[in-house]
């Protein structure tokens, strides 16, 4: 066992499981939270050369366990499954009251773009849905107490949209899998991207550089274009046509997708504020689509 190393949540998802490759690759030790350390996905950090631990962000006191000799923690709580409710938050109150507990010198937490900034006491439910509010506001809450659990150092990530969402099976696919965008964007609209491998490396340099990253909240975008922008440079990228709806997909109660195009239409009202310049400004290079998806898409 490391005597002192990162312990890394999410790590079978995108951002955790980037984190972990980009800290491995920095020569930082990592332990890998996982709910099930015999799974395929925990067996591969493994095979990366990541301590795999077992631990559950519901369970505290099996964050007691995995945080024991833990120096730095990345956090992320995805919690795409509870649109209305607070485990989100009940997760993040978990893994930050344990590494406060466990004397944590720099807590790192990636958050969303615009947490900052969207005001949910003024949000216009009936327009954008109460799932839209709801989930920046449960941002936040993790954000509030990631900043004032008294952390030695803290840093606060908030990426935009990512590039990988492009990545077929894709929800933004009729079909998951087809040639034609479902969305319900503005497609005229410029929104920031970001790719996840980015995310993980402005991470690992805020764990190299604490004292550098203490108490930054940085917005994190690699690009910023329109959708109709992204179907023309995937389009070139796979050399075949990717074609656009004629229309917004309009919203309607019934529809599965509802939640899922009422946070779009909010997304294109309001921009999230995540820019290239402000990683750039600190040192950290980021990935415009362009080379994104030319290195990335495959089908």
């Amino acid at each position: 066992m490391s005597p002192s190393f990162v312990l890394v949540t999410g790590s079978t998802g995108h951002q955790g499981g980037a984190v972990v490759r980009a800290l491995l690759a920095s020569g930082v030790p990592v332990h890998a939270l996982v709910r099930d350390p015999d799974s395929e996905s925990a067996a591969a950090l493994g095979d990366l050369g990541a301590v795999v631990v077992r631990g559950d962000l519901e369970d505290a006191t099996s964050l007691k366990t995995a945080l024991d000799g833990a120096s730095a923690v990345f956090s992320v709580q995805p919690n795409v499954n509870d649109l209305v409710g607070d485990s989100e938050i009940r997760y993040g109150r978990n893994l930050v009251g344990a590494a406060r507990a466990a004397g944590v010198e720099h807590f790192v937490h990636s958050s969303v773009s615009g947490a900052g900034t969207v005001d949910v006491e003024q949000f216009d439910e009936a327009r954008w849905g109460a799932h839209t509010r709801h989930y920046y506001r449960r941002k936040a809450a993790v954000e509030d107490l990631v900043r004032t659990a008294g952390f030695p150092q803290w840093t606060i990530l908030r990426p935009a949209t990512f590039m990988e969402n492009f990545v077929r099976p894709s929800f933004y696919f009729a079909d998951m899998t087809s040639d034609r965008l479902l969305v319900a964007v503005d497609l005229d609209v410029h929104l920031p991207f970001v790719a996840v491998d980015d995310i993980a490396t402005a991470a690992a340099t805020a764990f190299v550089e604490p004292q550098r990253f203490h108490g930054l909240e940085l917005e994190l975008a690699g690009d910023i274009l329109s959708f109709r922008d992204i179907a023309r440079f995937r389009s070139q990228a796979l050399g075949t046509n990717i074609e656009l709806p004629v229309s917004p997909e309009p919203v309607r109660a019934e529809d599965p997708m509802a939640a899922f195009f009422q946070g779009q239409r909010f997304m294109s009202a309001h921009p999230a504020p995540a820019r290239p310049e402000f990683a750039a400004s600190l040192g950290i290079r980021m990935t415009s689509f362009r080379v994104w998806a030319k290195a990335t898409l495959r089908g």
